[in-house]
């Protein structure tokens, strides 16, 4: 049986940052890891649902919506998936767009989005200031990202 491409990249020396996973096709996955450093805490969950809904809104509410095919958490709670079409973003796109709602989110006013039992099935632990601290980490983080640092 095949290794999957992710348990080929060794945990033990992961660092936070934004990565280049796999190509599907005209589909391209990037990894948004978040395993904090030194420490090598994971998100908790709360932080990990409240970045997804904040980016996840704003990824889909951007200019490049239409190249997004999916932002979400990975299982093992070291970041998240951000597939897009590459026949509709390049990479260094993309790379840009990422910061770009990452920097958005960090600033968001209002109403968490999708904060609701109807909107979403976990509602509770939904926190605004929570998603806005994730987001600021990640968003300085990554700020002077290019497509040379996607590399693991």
């Amino acid at each position: 049986m095949e290794r999957i491409a992710s348990f080929t990249v060794d945990h033990n020396k992961l660092t936070p940052g934004l990565y280049y996973s796999r190509r599907d096709g005209d589909v391209i996955t990037f990894d948004l890891r978040f395993k904090r450093p030194n420490t090598g805490d994971l998100l908790t969950n709360s932080e990990m649902h409240s970045a997804e809904h904040l980016i996840a809104t704003l990824l889909r509410n951007s200019e490049d919506k239409d190249a997004v095919v999916y932002f979400g958490p990975m299982g093992c709670q070291t970041g998240f998936y951000f597939l897009f079409d590459n026949r509709q973003l390049s990479c260094e796109g993309a790379i840009e767009l990422v910061k770009n709602v990452f920097n958005k989110a960090a600033a968001f006013e209002g109403e968490m989005p999708g904060k609701s039992a109807v909107e979403c099935g976990n509602y509770i632990n939904l926190d605004v200031e929570t998603g806005k601290n994730v987001c600021k980490f990640y968003a300085d983080l990554i700020s002077g990202w290019t497509v040379e640092n996607l590399a693991y």
